[in-house]
């Protein structure tokens, strides 16, 4: 967000985080942005935990059920889109532009990062049970003892989408930073076009810890705690 507002450049923000996360961790772990991420994170695995305990109870199925229906996609995509806009809004004032008082968040910007949001949520919570088992015939035997097709679809199908969702992060981002200003359409994707690359590979940086490595993790520990109580 701050590449994208001329704040700051990427590399520059990455050093000062990595800066602060080394010498004063205990400022990052009690800062508000901190707190807005777990609980976005936190609230959408929540959901989806809870989705796919509800349904295999109500049709009788083993307790370790993994779904990837409708009910799902809705649940945790509003559960997701809910917190994320909530997320963003405050992200978007506190490192956006400098100087000036703050504006508010124009309605298509929201209405962008509600789609971004439905795509990341579809490719980490759909996309790998449908994927997964494609990917264990696709990869034979013998790379599925050390590396199973649900884990390699966890960890691609939500890093792959992020290509096709930057762009509309990007342009919810400069409806914002250039909000009542002269720019045209033609401006706005030429400042889509000059970050697309740097803020996808940044975005990945940030959903395949998130829903990659985090997917994997809440699959096998939900899977394990599952097993002990059913």
């Amino acid at each position: 967000m701050e590449n994208a507002s001329g704040r700051n450049t990427l590399k520059s923000s990455l050093q000062r985080s990595l800066k602060n996360l080394l010498l004063h961790p205990q400022s990052l772990f009690f800062s508000k942005p901190f707190a807005l991420i777990f609980m976005l994170y936190g609230g959408t695995y929540l959901t989806s935990n809870t989705i796919d305990t509800a349904t295999s109870t109500v049709q009788n199925k083993p307790s370790t059920l993994v779904t990837s229906g409708t009910t799902k996609f809705a649940a945790s995509s509003t559960a997701n889109i809910s917190l994320c806009v909530y997320k963003d809004q405050a992200f978007v004032r506190m490192f956006g532009p400098t100087g000036g008082p703050q504006r508010p968040v124009p309605l298509p910007s929201y209405a962008l990062f509600a789609i971004r949001d439905c795509m990341t949520i579809f490719a980490s919570f759909n996309v790998p049970p449908l994927l997964g088992p494609v990917l264990s015939r696709k990869m034979g035997d013998e790379w599925n003892k050390t590396l199973s097709g649900a884990t390699v679809a966890q960890f691609l199908a939500p890093a792959g989408i992020q290509l096709f969702s930057t762009p509309l992060h990007l342009l919810g981002l400069d409806l914002y930073n250039r909000n009542g200003k002269s720019v045209t359409w033609s401006d706005r994707f030429q400042i889509v076009k000059k970050n697309w690359a740097i803020s996808s590979v940044a975005r990945m940086c940030r959903i395949v810890p998130a829903f990659g490595v985090g997917g994997v993790v809440n699959a096998k520990v939900r899977r394990g705690l599952m097993e002990r109580v059913g």
